[in-house]
């Protein structure tokens, strides 16, 4: 990297979630022949392994795929609190949806809640799971006035919260606004239990396995990148992104935001509790176990993915903020996510269109995947055995509410035009040769412009930097060396290899010698 984009010798030099390092995982052969199953699943985070571990014990025949390791998404880079406040949520879902629905929301993050609670006091999984309390904090006068809307959304809709003047932690704050009895947790020491499971029983996990295409039919085929097929009666699409983009258009139905994690040993004794403010730039804090001692996770920064000029400025500022508030002894790790946001902030769960009511969909969950997550598998799971499950018409993919989906559809798409055809004009002033060991950037090949990365080796990397999925331009990233879209949010490894969809086909290399 150039010197300034280098990270501080204070934080480690490569991303690494703490939640991955701290576990150990067994892995999965590829996919290697036609397979039949009752249910296919792709994508292995929280969502899937759920909805496998749930129907199997129904008695279902489960195949599930995953196009690089399970849980090494969002799953294993998430802050896995595990709650129904998700920031100032309610005030907006009853000025949108009306309080029937708002309280629906709240509803199917509790039950998703209780559903962790009690599988880990049941199956006695040791996962650090700790209840806590809930705070969502302001140092704004004018967000002052919206935490107290949204009490008096709680109020309305019998939500146990409390306003305060004062929070346990050390920062600067005029109000805040309490959600008790919530709780955190390793998430893959909790979902390891159900890998253990499923690998004993009636499913059958593949690893590095890219799903491609459906063959839709009342036997919808999931065809793979090797031209595999698993023949099913439904197929539960839970890999983060839709891949199946030929029906429901949900490219332009959501967007991308990446936000950033230090986990720090603290100075200071931290009190317990999760925190996260309410206005930008987002600051959220909680703690997990980590050698017998408290690992403090700072996280925040959010962005739309691709619009951040040097995302190392985002780790930084986050370890500023750590520093201040309760001092730094050490950083053993770095890590970002990646989350997607619908057009009305309530996630997408269900038939992936009403005319393929055997495909299902599981996305948007807008940060709080732990209990989004958790919600989406057990309704898709009810919708396969035909249950009733009162939460269906709320999380439908088929709604459209004109406030604020038809806003939102416009900006986005407006937003999309504009990074679109910005990145086609830039020429970038840079050469391959011109980049030291450790640095990338967008670069001049042959009068275009391509993508180079020199690894620590001294090796060169050259790619073209026009998105596979839509032809957007892409842009490094240089706190986790990927190649980043600003329109849809695809991600890229130096070497052109898809990280995040909704891209499935990998970047071009370009011969530079």
């Amino acid at each position: 990297m150039a010197e300034n984009d280098k990270v501080s010798k204070t934080m480690p030099q490569f991303p690494e979630p703490y939640w991955r390092k701290s576990t150990n995982l067994p892995s999965f052969q590829k996919l290697s022949g036609d397979r039949e199953a009752d249910v296919v699943i792709v994508g292995g985070g929280i969502t899937g392994i759920t909805a496998a571990y749930l129907l199997v014990k129904e008695g279902l025949q489960v195949v599930l795929l995953d196009a690089g390791r399970i849980l090494n998404g969002t799953t294993g880079h998430t802050t896995a609190k595990i709650t129904a406040q998700h920031g100032l949520i309610y005030d907006e879902l009853i000025n949108h949806f009306g309080a029937e629905k708002a309280k629906l929301y709240y509803q199917a993050n509790m039950d998703a809640i209780t559903f962790i609670k009690n599988t880990v006091k049941d199956q006695q999984i040791d996962c650090d799971l700790n209840e806590e309390d809930a705070y969502i904090y302001t140092n704004s006068s004018s967000y002052t006035q919206k935490i107290i809307n949204e009490l008096k959304a709680y109020e309305k809709l019998g939500i146990d919260g409390e306003f305060l003047s004062e929070i346990p932690i050390p920062v600067k704050m005029k109000s805040a606004l309490v959600m008790k009895k919530q709780a955190q947790f390793h998430p893959l020491k909790y979902l390891s239990r159900f890998v253990e499971y499923l690998s004993k029983n009636n499913c059958s996990i593949y690893e590095n396995t890219t799903a491609v295409d459906i063959e839709k039919g009342e036997q919808p085929v999931v065809i793979t990148r090797d031209g595999h097929k698993i023949t099913c009666r439904n197929v539960i699409i839970s890999s983060h992104f839709p891949f199946f983009e030929k029906t429901g258009g949900y490219f332009a139905r959501m967007y991308a935001e990446r936000s950033y994690v230090l986990g720090v040993k603290t100075e200071k004794e931290y009190p317990g509790g999760m925190y996260i403010n309410a206005e930008q730039p987002t600051r959220s804090l909680r703690y997990a176990e980590l050698d017998g001692e408290k690992l403090i996770l700072f996280g925040g920064e959010s962005h739309k993915t691709g619009h951040a000029i040097n995302t190392i400025k985002h780790y930084e500022a986050l370890e500023a903020f750590a520093e201040e508030t309760f001092g730094i002894k050490e950083i053993p790790y770095r890590w970002s996510a990646q989350d997607l946001i619908t057009l009305d902030k309530v996630p997408y769960i269900g038939p992936i269109t009403s005319n393929n009511p055997n495909i299902y969909v599981t996305t948007g969950y807008r940060k709080w995947g732990m209990t989004n997550g958790t919600a989406a598998a057990m309704l898709v799971t009810d919708l396969i055995l035909k249950k009733e499950n009162r939460y269906e018409k709320l999380f439908t993919p088929s709604r459209f509410n004109a406030d604020p989906s038809l806003k939102n559809l416009v900006s986005q798409n407006v937003q999309v035009a504009k990074d679109l055809i910005e990145g086609k004009l830039e020429l970038p002033s840079k050469h391959p040769e011109d980049l030291g060991d450790d640095e990338g950037a967008a670069v001049a090949v042959n009068g275009k412009r391509a993508g180079a990365y020199r690894d620590e080796d001294g090796k060169l990397h050259v790619v073209d930097t026009t998105c596979s999925h839509m032809g957007c331009e892409l842009e490094w990233n240089n706190g986790e060396r990927t190649w980043d879209c600003p329109c849809h949010g695809s991600r890229f490894s130096y070497k052109g290899e898809v990280i995040e969809g909704p891209a499935e086909v990998p970047l071009k290399q370009i011969d530079n010698m």
